[in-house]
């Protein structure tokens, strides 16, 4: 790299993480009425190219925006229980999330003239759920262990899986069949990558003890392990053409299988660490570079259509959650109206899958750039609103 692309780069890195230092004092200023994640996107905005032109796009910054995608996956796997998914409650979680799928594919050939590749984007974009951006939310406010908070999360993953297998499935370049037999492949060997180390550690105990004694030292040894699994699935997930999403949500899934039968508690550490990485450098790089491909003058242009697409997952997904929720048996056990509607508000919130699936619409000639920054928009605004109503909806049993 010569002399003038590095301080390019280092120029570019150093407003980006001037942002990414600012954005939780304003948080805390708000008192968190706007959360981190959208004073991230708001400097974003403001140092982008298409304002005061601070930070470009570079190759390096690139590279780090997709481990903070990455890392922000990872951590929403961790957080995914999948025996929760496989229940009764995890079963009817994923029966709403077909519904709202079908409901926005109709709607969305409905409103394009019958455009199915369009309407698959607005499908996935609209559906999805942002259980890595909630997470924060959740624990602040105390109710991971609620049933609230189980709920949220048994939505949440089925939110953020399955909008990544429909991206991988629906908007691959190869034929549907073709793109399914990819994904079993990635799967299974994706397991291998996961299981065979851990078992390798598991069968030779003075190896796994030298690993586990040594992984609050500065060897870091088993976080360490961590990111060269969540690293190892990103480029399996390039090679075969699918999502990087999928392999960094997988990963954190898996993991989190494999450590909570091993070790839990070496697993909430793990987690821990994997946040404290994270969410102090990588993920705040992916939002603030979310926000810089936002034309903000083209935006408000289209101030109209960013609020279709705000109502329309209120509707698509939120109120349908809700309506699941009011009418069916879902066995949530949620116990008024209220905790309902905030579980609708919550499921509603989407922003890193709409980000993941307007890009690659955007390259494939899908869509436009400016519909993609209205899109993102929208989701930016879902994270604002939703879990400020719910928390105010919440608030009012008291």
């Amino acid at each position: 790299m010569s002399h003038s692309s590095l301080v390019e780069n280092l120029f570019s890195l150093w407003w980006i993480i001037l942002a990414a230092m600012l954005a939780p004092i304003c948080a805390l200023i708000t008192r968190r009425y706007i959360p981190d994640v959208i004073w991230l996107l708001i400097f974003g905005i403001i140092i982008s190219p298409y304002m005061l032109g601070l930070s470009k796009f570079t190759e390096s910054i690139e590279i780090l925006r997709e481990l903070g995608m990455g890392f922000l996956f990872l951590l929403a796997g961790f957080e995914v229980n999948t025996s929760d998914m496989r229940n009764k409650q995890g079963r009817h979680a994923l029966i709403t999330w077909i519904i709202c799928f079908l409901l926005a594919i109709s709607i969305g050939l409905l409103f394009t003239s019958g455009d199915i590749h369009v309407s698959v984007v607005v499908a996935i974009a609209t559906t999805s759920t942002a259980l890595g951006t909630l997470l924060p939310i959740l624990k602040d406010s105390g109710m991971m262990n609620l049933d609230l908070g189980k709920a949220t999360i048994t939505h949440g993953a089925y939110g953020e899986l399955l909008p990544i297998v429909a991206m991988s499935l629906l908007l691959s370049t190869f034929a549907t069949w073709q793109a399914s037999i990819i994904l079993i492949v990635f799967s299974i060997i994706s397991f291998m990558i996961v299981m065979i180390p851990i078992r390798f550690i598991r069968k030779t105990p003075l190896l796994g003890k030298a690993i586990l004694t040594a992984s609050n030292t500065t060897m870091q040894t088993t976080l360490r392990i961590t990111v060269f699994i969540l690293v190892t699935l990103m480029l399996l997930t390039a090679v075969l053409k699918l999502d990087i999403a999928l392999g960094a949500f997988l990963a954190g899934i898996l993991l989190n299988v494999i450590l909570k039968s091993f070790s839990p508690k070496q697993g909430e550490e793990i987690a821990h660490k994997v946040e404290i990485v994270g969410f102090s450098f990588l993920i705040p790089i992916f939002f603030i570079t979310s926000g810089m491909s936002i034309n903000l003058l083209n935006v408000l242009e289209n101030w109209q259509l960013v609020l279709y697409i705000l109502a329309f997952i209120a509707i698509i997904r939120g109120f349908v959650v809700y309506l699941r929720e009011r009418f069916t048996n879902t066995f949530s056990n949620l116990s008024n109206s209220k905790e309902k509607i905030a579980l609708g508000l919550y499921s509603a919130t989407g922003l890193p899958i709409i980000v993941a699936v307007t890009e690659i619409a955007e390259s494939s000639d899908i869509i436009k750039p400016d519909t993609s920054a209205v899109m993102i928009t929208g989701g930016a605004l879902t994270v604002l609103l939703f879990p400020l109503i719910a928390n105010l909806i919440l608030k009012q049993k008291n």
